[in-house]
């Protein structure tokens, strides 16, 4: 039986009468996505239309899951919440604290011994307020999910940008902040802007080298980064009924890095399958007693450009294999034009590892493809001439591909199989040489290829592809290699074909797990003791920020004007600086380092107005705290792209960071500023950007009548005594200019149990 299988059927429960009353008011057929939402809007039954991309909507999600790391610094302000337990159903993953480097079994118990507070403190804490508690080498979050929580026509939250991957399996699944969760964990209504709807459309079907990694690395190439902002992406098509379930997994996984809200496909076979294989039937025979609510109404299929903010049509049959990167995802290359790329743009063409799992492609299916190539250098006489690595999504992946022999297939091509957690998809990889800081590039098939995110190394190019193509390309060791076309030389002297990969979408002898890794709440956990040490290092209860003094913000310093892509990796990064996530004052201290400065073109770097002198910008703001003066942060584009994690937004505002201007932000780290208390505002002229000046002192002029819908005055004083004014807009409702006059949305949370 499924986890939570009476709060599934409940839900299944209300769908048709609330869809159709949906339809009703809203006048028209509905997409999956608009059943979804109408289905779970707090006030229950719909009783009005929204407006996509402008209104503000309050929704009730059936769960919510946060992975270890996210984790820590929500459960310390669900703690200050006040509240006795989760008031739905929320899991706990530990995922991201194992490095690796060694080999799974070496690298986890390093983990356990290193981490050791953490996860106790995590156990404990989930214990006490009736929270699932998923171990150490259990799995990543984003697979247990899938293979345990996520069903058609749910919706859920999670402190992770991936929690999208779940729409694999027809949800509307989202990546929040950890302010958000604790939202929902408490019992109270989770807000969203009602999504703007894009539609892809997907004809012809999949074969031979093409993956549905590929769809979703075409789709980055058409939207870029920031194209999915607002907007959930809806699959549909004979192309979307013919994949797989974990396929399409894998494509709503990525959405991320296109920005979007979510995605997600209607309910099919291939869901009824993996739901089955998954020991899952009860919700399958649920899901099927109201299929039809569980996709679309045929008329939005049949004609998407009505229905639909944006369309786009994927021949699957035409798809090439495509490799995305370097440093950003969306630099989409088809595979027969790599080596035309490589070559123009200097990228070394030597592949130094090809690395395949992670939360993106860590399948049966994927690594069933996968082998069948491992398979064929022996049978070929060939070596690999990458390092290649293996990276299971979860124990039940792991335990079930050694059973069926292909774990013994990619030992004998040498290759690394990694403990069942995230690892060099968030730079915990303890890379050997990657000090050297040398010119490399490296193949995987993860999600995300920033500068220095896999290994540190801002000279490690990093391009993304399926994992048979990423496998392919390991045993060629040549960035230009394309398996469609070439031959390898084997050591017999001979010209050699790889065969097309070839693997089972579901294992033919089911899934299976000596110990998946759960462990179950306590029944009571009101006597549970949830212990913080004082001292601890990796660990500090949460102090609250104080309210807004009612007062303009005025003699506010520059602390930083960011240029180009300033993603949550530049703001708070992950990799060694993951053992701090639990421990605010600690974390801090990676504010903003990966930033680039626009006035010198350097990280780190920035002028203190205090002193006349260059420091890292955790000490430049410091300075700035002690003396109780107020620094805003500037920023370009689509800021604080990337990852969920709030300590982004959390860092700035402990240190004393009043407000970010930027040109655009980032959908989920905007809310976070906002959860914060701080001001997350844009240029009304997007060319005001290039007035703002390094020594320049800034002066809010109307705060104290900030209103919804009202642009804000900022004066910006140069050195010269000259000055700018500067209009910003901002997004805040009633309630969010709330939670600024606060403090805090959790501030908010606290009050009312007063």
């Amino acid at each position: 039986m499924a986890f939570d299988i009476e709060m599934i059927r409940k839900v299944y429960a209300n769908m048709p009468s609330r869809v159709d009353k949906a339809r009703e008011i809203v006048g028209r057929p509905l997409t999956l996505s608009e059943k979804i939402l109408y289905n779970h809007l707090w006030e229950g039954t719909p009783s009005q239309a929204f407006t996509r991309g402008k209104d503000y909507v309050d929704f009730a999600p059936d769960r919510v899951a946060c992975q270890d790391a996210t984790a820590q610094m929500a459960l310390l302000q669900f703690m200050h919440a006040g509240k006795p337990q989760a008031a739905v159903p929320t899991t706990v993953h530990c995922d991201h604290l194992i490095q690796a480097k060694i080999d799974a079994k070496t690298d986890l118990a390093r983990a356990k011994q290193q981490s050791n507070e953490v996860f106790d403190f995590l156990s404990s804490i989930s214990n006490k307020y009736g929270i699932g508690f998923w171990k150490p080498g259990a799995g990543i979050i984003h697979q247990v999910v899938l293979e345990n929580y996520a069903f058609p026509g749910g919706m859920m939250i999670g402190t992770d940008s991936h929690t999208v991957n779940a729409g694999g399996l027809g949800m509307v699944a989202i990546g929040v902040g950890g302010a958000d969760a604790v939202d929902v964990m408490s019992g109270m209504a989770w807000e969203l802007k009602f999504p703007k709807l894009i539609g892809v459309h997907l004809t012809g079907k999949l074969s031979g080298w093409t993956a549905p990694k590929d769809v979703i690395l075409k789709v980055a190439g058409i939207l870029t980064v920031k194209g999915g902002t607002g907007a959930i992406v809806e699959y549909f098509g004979e192309g979307a009924t013919a994949m797989s379930c974990t396929g399409k997994g894998t494509i709503c996984n990525m959405g991320a890095e296109i920005g979007a809200t979510t995605s997600t496909f209607g309910y099919d076979d291939s869901m009824d399958r993996y739901l089955r294989s998954t020991n899952r039937a009860d919700v399958a025979d649920a899901a099927n007693e109201i299929r039809e609510y569980l996709t679309a109404d045929a008329e939005v299929y049949a004609n998407p450009e009505q229905y639909f903010d944006q369309v786009i049509e994927i021949n699957l049959s035409e798809l090439e294999p495509h490799l995305n990167g370097p440093f950003t995802p969306d630099l989409a290359t088809p595979i027969s034009k790599m080596k035309e790329e490589a070559i123009k743009n200097d990228w070394p063409l030597q592949i130094q590892v090809g690395l395949i799992g992670s939360c993106t492609n860590s399948s049966y299916e994927d690594i069933a493809r996968s082998a069948s190539l491992a398979k064929q250098v022996a049978d070929k006489k060939l070596k690999t001439k990458a390092q290649f690595t293996i990276t299971p999504g979860s124990q039940t992946v792991r335990y079930t591909i050694e059973r069926d022999g292909f774990i013994d297939t990619f030992d004998k091509i040498g290759a690394t199989v990694f403990a069942n957690a995230c690892g060099p998809c968030i730079g915990m990889w303890d890379r050997e040489g990657a000090e050297k800081e040398e010119r490399n590039t490296i193949v995987h098939s993860f999600n995300r290829n920033f500068s220095k995110r896999a290994d540190g190394n801002p000279n490690t190019l990093a391009f993304v592809g399926s994992p048979e193509l990423v496998t392919a390309l390991a045993i060629a060791g040549d960035l230009s290699f394309n398996p469609l076309t070439d031959t390898l030389i084997n050591e017999d002297g001979e010209e050699v074909r790889l065969d097309e990969p070839t693997g089972n979408e579901l294992p033919p002898n089911g899934f299976d797990a000596d110990d998946p890794g759960y462990q179950a709440p306590a029944a009571d956990g009101s006597h549970v003791q949830v212990a913080v040490s004082p001292t601890s290092e990796r660990l500090q209860l949460l102090a609250p920020f104080d309210p807004w003094d009612k007062k303009n913000i005025t003699g506010a310093k520059l602390l930083i004007k960011a240029f180009g892509k300033c993603t949550t990796d530049h703001i708070s990064m992950a990799g060694p600086w993951l053992r701090f996530r639990g421990h605010l004052d600690n974390i801090s201290n990676n504010m903003l380092i990966g930033a680039i400065n626009a006035f010198n073109q350097k990280a780190n770097s920035v002028k203190s107005q205090l002193t006349g002198e260059y420091d890292a910008v955790p000490a430049t703001q410091r300075a700035y705290k002690a003396e109780g003066i107020p620094s805003i942060v500037v920023g370009d584009h689509n800021y604080g792209e990337g990852s969920s994690r709030e300590h982004a937004a959390m860092e700035p505002r402990f240190l004393g960071v009043k407000a970010v201007l930027v040109k655009s932000f980032a959908r989920i780290h905007e809310t976070n500023l906002k959860k914060q208390g701080m001001l997350a505002l844009t240029f009304a002229n997007e060319t005001d950007y290039d007035l703002i000046q390094e020594d320049d002192t800034i002066n809010f002029l109307d705060l104290t009548e900030f209103a919804p819908g009202k642009q804000l005055t900022l004066e910006f004083v140069h050195k010269d005594g000259s000055k700018d004014i500067i209009m910003a807009n901002h997004t805040y409702n009633a309630g969010q200019i709330g939670w600024f006059v606060a403090g805090s949305a959790l501030n908010l949370i606290a009050a009312a149990e007063v």
